[in-house]
C-alpha cells in the first residue's frame, strides 16, 4: 500500500467532517408545521 494511506484518508475525513459541521451550524432549525383545522370537523 502507499505511504501515508491511512493518514491521508483520515485527513480527508476530518475535512469533510469540518465542512459538514459548518453547514449544519448555519442551517436554521425547522419547526414542524401546525395544521390549521376548522373547529367543526364535519365540514
Amino acid at each position: 500500500m502507499a505511504d501515508n494511506f491511512l493518514e491521508r484518508h483520515y485527513e480527508d475525513y476530518e475535512a469533510k467532517k469540518e465542512a459538514w459541521l459548518r453547514r449544519k451550524k448555519h442551517l436554521s432549525s425547522t419547526k414542524p408545521r401546525q395544521i390549521h383545522r376548522p373547529e367543526d370537523e364535519s365540514l
